[in-house]
């Protein structure tokens, strides 16, 4: 069959049928490392006028100043036209900006060129979004409790409804596996072992080994764990957390490494230990330490939003750094099990079983709403 591995290993999209595209922004002055930065920006776009206020927009055939849309599910971001928007700026909410970068954005639909309104009506304490890489060797999938922005590959909710309600998986998949295997199979579970076992491929072996299940299902639980960060902080072993050696310059403007040493140098700051591992820590082919720093030292334009940032290192991205330096380091000392797993329940296995093909409900959003969203100039709609 088309897609198929030599050993007929399911595709990660039968398995999890139900997937949206990359959210696309259009501009980036609605990102921002601090929410400080975001309601200044706001702040300094309804304070323009006429053509001041179109040109910081910075408007795309999608959207402009008078371009009418809907409210974003679950937020209370205006609906009138941008031209004649004023008031307080949006609350900002905490998204997963590029490979383990978190920052802040605007929740304003008006902003936001293809915001995928199916993923934000899903968006909850419950909802894990797994989000696939171009091809990365050992990470082929990220995995987030925030509202993902990546900038390609396509994006896979655990969850169809809000409140962890009906698991985005193929119907009966949980059932076989449980059968296969003779150890209750939860969606969590499973979501672990595709973690873990997924290939660069996209396919994903399965094995009817419980021993071998049950490996594999710990591994992905420390990966979502390390990758969501929405319980205890990881932590390495006294001795080998980083710390500040040097304090930090009020603008630091460059990254060094020095490998011998294990120290990461800002400017004159410096930060041990980072072992090698947290600095060669690649998603995409760009190493993530260095795509965090230059995102937050990079000058934009004189007389843009984007310009609008803080003036010196604030205190937060020091302990934000601290911690990614971590669970990178933690992430590259995960033995792999992925190397090792053999298919066992094939795809002919599933497909024999009814698990496969997934009925094309599967592959749409599911009806989530039981109220109205508002629509474009205070207009409601009912989907």
């Amino acid at each position: 069959m088309p897609g198929v591995t030599n050993d007929d290993a399911p595709l990660l999209a039968d398995l999890m049928p139900w997937s949206v595209a990359a959210p696309r922004l259009g501009r980036t002055w609605p990102v921002a490392p601090d929410p400080a930065s975001l309601t200044a920006r706001w702040a300094a776009l309804v304070k323009a006028e006429g053509p001041h206020r179109e040109t910081l927009f910075a408007p795309t055939r999608s959207r402009g100043l008078h371009t009418a849309v809907g409210q974003l599910p679950g937020r209370p971001g205006g609906t009138e036209r941008l031209v004649r928007a004023s008031g307080p700026c949006p609350e900002p909410v905490r998204v997963l900006y590029a490979p383990f970068d978190e920052q802040w954005l605007i929740p304003d639909h008006r902003l936001i060129d293809a915001a995928r309104p199916e993923l934000w009506r899903v968006a909850d304490g419950r909802q894990v979004f797994v989000v696939e890489t171009s091809d990365t060797p050992g990470l082929p999938l990220l995995a987030t409790s925030l509202f993902p922005l990546p900038r390609r590959g396509r994006v896979r909710p655990l969850y169809r409804r809000p409140g962890g309600a009906e698991p985005n998986l193929a119907p009966g998949l949980t059932g076989h596996l449980t059968a296969r295997l003779g150890l209750q199979v939860t969606p969590g579970d499973t979501l672990a072992w595709i973690m873990a076992a997924t290939r660069p491929d996209l396919t994903v072996p399965l094995t009817e080994d419980a021993d071998t299940w049950t490996r594999g299902v710990r591994q992905g639980h420390r990966l979502l764990w390390l990758m969501r960060r929405d319980g205890d902080r990881p932590k390495l072993p006294g001795g080998r957390r980083p710390y500040v050696r040097a304090p930090l310059p009020t603008r630091p403007l460059t990254l060094l490494y020095d490998r011998e040493e294990e120290v990461l140098h800002l400017d004159e700051g410096r930060i041990s230990p980072v072992p090698p591992q947290a600095w060669d820590f690649e998603v995409e082919g760009t190493r993530v330490l260095e795509a965090w720093f230059t995102t937050r030292t990079t000058d934009a334009p004189t007389g843009t939003l984007d310009a609008l940032r803080p003036a010196i290192w604030p205190q937060t991205w020091t302990s934000e750094l601290l911690e990614l330096i971590t669970v990178l380091a933690l992430l590259a000392e995960l033995p792999s099990v992925r190397d090792e797993l053999r298919t066992t329940i094939t795809g002919k296995d599933l497909r024999e079983a009814g698990v496969l093909p997934p009925p094309p409900s599967a592959h749409r959003p599911a009806s989530v709403l039981d109220h109205r969203e508002e629509g474009p100039e205070g207009q409601f709609t009912l989907i």
